[in-house]
C-alpha cells in the first residue's frame, strides 16, 4: 500500500508541474501547451486508476486434506473375520468361508 501511495504522490507532483508549465505559457511557446495538457490528462488518469484500486488483499485459499479412508478387512479365520463376513453377507457359510453371490457363484469372503 505504501508503494501505491508513493506512486500517487510522484504522479501528482508531475501533474502539478505540468499544470504550472501550462499556466506560465508565453505566446511564443503556445505550441507546447497542447502537449502539456495531454501529459496532464494522462498523469491524472494514472493517478485516478492507482487510487481507485481495492485496498485489501484476498486471503490465500487454504487446502484441507480429506480424512484418510482405511479399508481394513480382518484376516481370514479370525473372530473378527467371522463377524465381518456374517454381517456383510447373509449367505455366508462359516464352515467353508464362502458366500453365494448374486450371480449364483460361490465366493470366498475376503
Amino acid at each position: 500500500m505504501i508503494r501505491k501511495f508513493a506512486k500517487a504522490v510522484a504522479v501528482t507532483a508531475v501533474v502539478v508541474a505540468s499544470v504550472a508549465t501550462i499556466a506560465n505559457v508565453q505566446p511564443a511557446q503556445a505550441g507546447n501547451a497542447g502537449a502539456a495538457a495531454v501529459g496532464g490528462f494522462v498523469a491524472g488518469a494514472f493517478v485516478g486508476s492507482v487510487l481507485s484500486q481495492p485496498r485489501y488483499t484476498a486471503p490465500a485459499p487454504v487446502y484441507i486434506a480429506p480424512a484418510p479412508r482405511y479399508r481394513h478387512r480382518p484376516e481370514p479365520w479370525t473372530r473378527a473375520w467371522y463377524r465381518y463376513c456374517s454381517a456383510k453377507y447373509r449367505s455366508f457359510n462359516p464352515n467353508t468361508g464362502y458366500f453365494v453371490a448374486y450371480s449364483g457363484n460361490h465366493r470366498f469372503c475376503r
